[in-house]
């Protein structure tokens, strides 16, 4: 092919490309968003890696066919936090850190549920973590600080959407305002504004078809994390299954899920617990298959990150070439819990020596204690240097870094590692499946998100027939 006939060609694919990107969408009667909090392309990757090993399978959301790499910049840094990328994936516009669903200018924006709610969907918002957080108030709050938390209660009652579950609401109860008066709990205002306020397992798993107005709090902060959750307990996806009962309708629905601990054990740079909060933010999705089974036609789901948390790189120097996610799966607990189990261990048997807290290491981690000190790759053996490490960290009473050293111990012997405790730039992706999913391709920002979902939210307006004479 001669050089014209290149550029021709190019000059062709992406005028195609740009007319197919820019294409309107049309609108879907199910609208599914999922947000992995925290979780980028080497969360998912890892996460995918495991499954495979263990379970000869692969997750939900890496098998969906359409594919887009998504950029996550704020207005005001190139490395966002939650709520300038919460703002962008819910409203379609960039904003300043620290602001919830207004720009730069601290100038109202719409939310794609918002946009579904007026178009007469019922909307459903979830997380894992407190509902009035950066990431789901993004899509009800409009607010230049994140963290008014008793005035982003106000806007979620304000909002009537049909649905919220997950998490608690931060700050519910508020304090005097200026003028001395205290302020009304925002869990009562949510019943006079003629919800259902579930605040315990049981009447949440009460709750039947035909409830209007729901606010499902599974936990008075955040909801357990997977790894540490009872069997019983509610997670994710039940959430998610019973929105999807209560919230369908002729005119269908738009629901936002959040995996919101995903985000938190990347700061803390504990992978075995972030790959249990993937997986169970996997399960949910599935919950969205599982309807779509049904609708196919109707049914568009669309799964992103808000950005990534951590730095976690896919391979560690200790272990070459080699690879051993599996591992992951020896460690029992998460990081929050190990902290709290070796305090507590220490405070009920002040003169226990460290060979005592071995075997509570290893039940909990995975860690192996061997008498020669000679670790090798593929296994969860500790060699003497780490082994003293540990010792040191126990004798001088510094638990919480006895913690982070087994949690990083697990990490490295898995081929894992971390560059940062804080959020970078990495590109997010973004899979989507059902009719429209297609937009969903290429290089595009997190406001593309929005902006393309807005358009399916929107209900169709009926053709008027016109007489001719």
């Amino acid at each position: 092919m001669s050089a014209l006939k290149k550029a021709l060609f190019v000059s062709v694919l992406f005028v195609f490309v740009s007319a197919a990107s820019a294409a309107e969408l049309k609108p879907v009667k199910y609208v599914f968003l999922f947000i992995g909090d925290g979780m980028s392309i080497p969360q998912r990757m890892m996460a995918e890696e495991y499954l495979k090993k263990t379970q000869n399978t692969g997750l939900r959301i890496n098998a969906m066919p359409q594919q887009a790499i998504t950029t996550t910049y704020a207005a005001n840094s190139f490395i966002t936090d939650s709520a300038a990328s919460g703002t962008a994936i819910a409203c379609g516009a960039k904003t300043n850190n620290g602001a919830v669903g207004v720009n730069e200018k601290g100038e109202r924006l719409e939310s794609i549920a918002e946009v579904a709610h007026k178009s007469g969907k019922k909307v459903g918002i979830i997380s894992t973590v407190t509902l009035n957080h950066a990431t789901p108030a993004s899509f009800y709050a409009h607010r230049a600080n994140r963290g008014q938390s008793y005035d982003i209660g106000l806007d979620l009652v304000a909002s009537g959407f049909e649905y919220f579950g997950g998490g608690g609401i931060n700050g519910h109860k508020g304090s005097k305002n200026k003028e001395g008066v205290e302020q009304e709990d925002i869990f009562d205002l949510a019943k006079k504004a003629g919800y259902t306020v579930c605040r315990t397992q049981e009447k949440i798993k009460a709750l039947k078809r035909g409830t209007d107005k729901v606010v499902a709090i599974g936990s008075e902060t955040d909801l357990p994390y997977a790894i540490d959750a009872s069997e019983d307990g509610l997670k994710l996806a039940d959430f998610t299954k019973q929105a999807i009962e209560l919230l369908d309708n002729p005119k269908g629905f738009f629901m936002m899920v959040e995996g919101g601990k995903i985000d938190w054990m990347c700061h803390a740079n504990d992978a075995a617990t972030t790959l249990s909060e993937i997986i169970d933010f996997d399960n949910a999705v599935k919950k969205a298959f599982d309807f779509a089974e049904k609708h196919p036609s109707e049914t568009l789901i669309v799964v992103t990150g808000d950005h990534e948390t951590g730095g976690l790189t896919l391979g560690f120097a200790g272990t070459g070439y080699a690879s051993f996610i599996e591992l992951l799966g020896s460690q029992k607990a998460s990081l929050d819990v190990l902290k709290k189990t070796f305090a507590d261990y220490a405070k009920k048997n002040p003169e226990a020596s460290f060979d005592t807290m071995k075997a509570l290491i290893t039940e909990k981690s995975g860690l192996i204690f061997a008498a020669d000190g000679k670790g090798k790759n593929g296994t969860m053996i500790l060699t003497a240097a780490e082994q003293e490490e540990l010792a040191t960290k126990y004798g001088d009473k510094k638990y919480d870094e006895l913690s982070n050293a087994v949690i990083r111990f697990v990490n490295h012997k898995s081929g894992l590692a971390w560059t940062s405790n804080a959020h970078t730039a990495l590109p997010v992706n973004t899979t989507a499946w059902g009719p429209g999913a297609d937009a969903f391709f290429g290089m595009i920002d997190n406001t593309d998100i929005a902006k393309k979902l807005k358009q399916t939210v929107i209900q169709p307006q009926r053709q008027r027939r016109v007489f001719r004479r």
